[in-house]
């Protein structure tokens, strides 16, 4: 009987210090799952600030529309009023560049179909002037002759953008498909520059 009361005793004995074993080595010692899951949200945390890394990830499409802005639009300029001119924000879209001389003959007779047909593709197929050779006021006059107020028309009067484009004479007409690349640059007349442009805009 005594015999029977000790092995009794040391069962309940060792079941207690089992017990006290496995809570202090709850916290530290890998503790069972049990004991932890009330502590799963912390290491979760992480999910929770994943916006804050994914910040490069929001400014990326800006970076990959200045990456996909192509080299014959990377420039910046002036327009005729002093208006800053960045040709980057024109990407995506095809674009006229129209270099043109206040005291040319052709030019002025070009004037008016582009004063005509610019304001209504002013969003499809954007037409920009490049004016040289001559003076700001000259420049200034021919804008306001010819009722092409309502299109860029930017001051290049040092030739930068002519040499940039390998203008030789004028009037020269640049078009640009709305990859940037160049699919026309010299003369047209005026029936032929609308054409010219009525094609880029369905395409």
């Amino acid at each position: 009987m005594r015999t029977a009361v000790r092995v009794t005793a040391a069962a309940v004995l060792a079941a207690t210090l089992a017990a006290a074993t496995a809570c202090a080595a709850g916290p530290e010692g890998g503790a069972p799952a049990g004991a932890v899951a009330p502590e799963s949200p912390a290491p979760a945390s992480p999910a929770l600030t994943s916006p804050a890394p994914a910040s490069p990830a929001v400014a990326s499409p800006a970076s990959a529309s200045l990456a996909s802005v192509p080299a014959t639009l990377s420039f910046t300029g002036k327009t005729l009023d002093g208006t800053a001119f960045n040709a980057a924000t024109l990407a995506g879209r095809p674009v006229v560049l129209w270099f043109w001389a206040p005291w040319c003959a052709t030019c002025a007779s070009q004037a008016w179909t582009v004063a005509e047909i610019a304001p209504a593709y002013r969003d499809t197929v954007p037409i920009v002037g490049v004016a040289g050779l001559g003076e700001q006021k000259a420049m200034t006059s021919f804008v306001t002759e010819f009722d092409l107020g309502g299109t860029t028309q930017i001051d290049d009067r040092a030739g930068v953008l002519w040499r940039r484009f390998k203008v030789a004479e004028q009037s020269t007409f640049v078009v640009l498909d709305r990859t940037g690349r160049v699919v026309h640059k010299g003369f047209l007349d005026g029936e032929a520059l609308t054409r010219q442009v009525e094609t880029l805009a369905r395409g």
